[in-house]
């Protein structure tokens, strides 16, 4: 028996974020520029600061805040790796990073730190995996009611919390789920009973 880095893309992301909140743990930063998509308001402008645009995945608030994303990035993360592909969930994982951390500076005055936009990338991605073309899978409309339309009611909450990330991330998984489903080969035709076992 040995262990095997069995999702390198997850298992990876999972490592920088944890050496990350170690880090601010140890100093007492919490709001780590580098870790940290800062508001089109907040000056001085820095290469520091376009950087937190896609690294913000890998800084959070505090260790619940971590625990609570990467519970289900490693449930969710490694099954999707598998189907998918590490390149093509890096890819995907960095597109939103990108554009939940750019729109969150152009639309908000608020910094974002944290991976929930990537969370719900994957939780709607994964909901799509049994995807057919003509089809839609009745599990991934619950999964959209449920957990996106929760965050569209707690946006009228006061809280630290970004449920705008937390949508846009759904609304990626979902694009991404069905932009991978029309690209992925037809299944081969099942075999007719009458046919001959083929070895």
């Amino acid at each position: 028996m040995r262990f095997r880095y069995n999702a390198p893309v997850v298992l990876t992301f999972t490592l920088i974020s944890t050496a990350m909140q170690v880090l601010a743990t140890v100093t007492g930063d919490t709001t780590t520029r580098l870790f940290a998509a800062a508001p089109a308001t907040f000056e001085p402008a820095s290469p520091i600061q376009y950087l937190g645009f896609v690294t913000h995945i890998f800084g959070h608030a505090n260790w619940g805040h971590l625990f609570g994303n990467f519970m289900l990035i490693l449930m969710l993360g490694p099954l999707l790796e598998e189907r998918h592909g590490s390149w093509r969930l890096l890819q995907m994982i960095l597109v939103t990073a990108l554009l939940t951390g750019l729109l969150n500076a152009l639309l908000f005055d608020s910094f974002l730190v944290g991976a929930s936009g990537v969370v719900f990338m994957f939780i709607l991605l994964g909901s799509l995996s049994n995807f057919r073309e003509g089809e839609i899978p009745l599990t991934f409309v619950f999964v959209a009611v449920l957990f996106l339309g929760q965050e569209v009611v707690n946006i009228l909450k006061l809280d630290n919390v970004s449920q705008f990330a937390h949508i846009l991330g759904g609304l990626l998984g979902a694009g991404f789920g069905f932009l991978l489903a029309r690209r992925a080969p037809a299944p081969p035709p099942a075999a007719s009973e009458d046919a001959p076992p083929v070895s």
